[in-house]
């Protein structure tokens, strides 16, 4: 039997060292995300613990990491976009910068109404927009659906974050989609008629306007409630202790809902890192930690929100799928402007 020895024994041990290490070198994923880096990254630094695979974060505005991606084009290194709200994935969908997955694992994990229906982007967290209201100026018993916040008691008594926000856009779309083009701009225009004040600040701006009394009734989404409650300002929690949620449209559509989701990129240098990561995100372990450090639902079903968010109790939302809020995203956007909503 022959066997190798000497100097080329040795070449060929050099070799697949060589390869070995360029392979460990290539395991890596990039991932451009609008959420904040404490919310991702201590989830993405797991993933990297379980699977040896490096995860370079880029963090940014939505919009601006969507033009990046546009502008690199084809020399993109991103390989996912992790980004919130529907509407913001279906731009990103018609921007051409996305990629179709067919996942069985993330098929059958994420639910259809919170997936894009030609498998360019999935869910990764589901989160809510009720009406908040002031505890001690309101009773509960007195508001129902969003279209009541039109009646004439509720005259100076609204605050919401302004209309180039998409999820004030979602939320329209939604009505649009439930309701049709008349009757939208009708409670568009009737919504902007009883705002206490100008719309301006986020959506934790809108709480605390509640609970100094500059208003009694918020529309924001809920997961900015849970984190004043959780603050380490004494002066948050007092605020969101003085507000309460109120779930609209329970006998009808339900209450409307919209997502954080996750697409991989049409230029992605590495699919297959990148599939292993969007299949870990949806994951029990990585939908309980999103969903806790979030205050967000996870979006698999089965699996229970916070203990904060648990508290609200549970409650009945739009069965629509997500996917259409972008495509009513540039309707929405027409229609409040017509209505004066700023």
């Amino acid at each position: 039997m022959y066997r190798q020895s000497g100097p080329g024994l040795l070449i060929v041990a050099a070799a697949i060292a060589l390869l070995n290490l360029q392979s460990a070198m290539a395991a890596e994923v990039n991932v451009y995300s609008a959420r904040n880096e404490a919310l991702i990254k201590p989830l993405l630094d797991l993933f990297s613990a379980d699977t040896g695979i490096r995860v370079n974060l880029v963090t940014g505005k939505a919009d601006a990491l969507l033009e990046r991606i546009r502008r690199e084009g084809a020399n993109s290194p991103a390989d996912v976009l992790i980004t919130t709200d529907a509407g913001r994935l279906h731009r990103a969908k018609t921007a051409d910068v996305l990629q179709a997955v067919d996942s069985a694992v993330l098929t059958a994990a994420v639910p259809a109404e919170f997936t894009d229906s030609d498998g360019y982007w999935f869910g990764l967290s589901m989160r809510a927009r009720p009406v908040m209201y002031a505890k001690d100026r309101v009773d509960p018993a007195a508001l129902n659906d969003y279209e009541n916040l039109t009646n004439p008691e509720w005259k100076a008594r609204i605050c919401v974050r302004s209309s180039d926000n998409i999820y004030n856009q979602s939320l329209v779309a939604s009505m649009l989609i439930a309701r049709g083009v008349d009757a939208t701009e009708d409670w568009v225009a009737a919504l902007v008629a009883n705002l206490a004040r100008d719309p301006k600040g986020g959506d934790r701006d809108q709480i605390k306007a509640v609970a100094a009394g500059q208003c009694d009734i918020a529309i924001a989404n809920t997961y900015y409630l849970a984190h004043l409650l959780n603050s380490d300002d004494s002066d948050e929690r007092s605020a969101a202790q003085a507000v309460a949620i109120h779930w609209p449209n329970q006998s009808g559509r339900g209450t409307h809902v919209n997502v954080s989701g996750i697409a991989m990129t049409r230029a992605a240098p590495n699919p297959g890192h990148a599939l292993q990561l969007m299949e870990y995100l949806v994951s029990d372990a990585a939908q309980t930690w999103y969903a806790e450090a979030n205050y967000e639902y996870p979006v698999k079903p089965g699996l229970a929100p916070s203990p904060t968010v648990a508290a609200w109790g549970e409650f009945k939302a739009d069965s629509i799928n997500v996917s259409r809020l972008g495509e009513f995203n540039t309707r929405a956007v027409m229609l409040m402007d017509r209505a004066g909503w700023r």
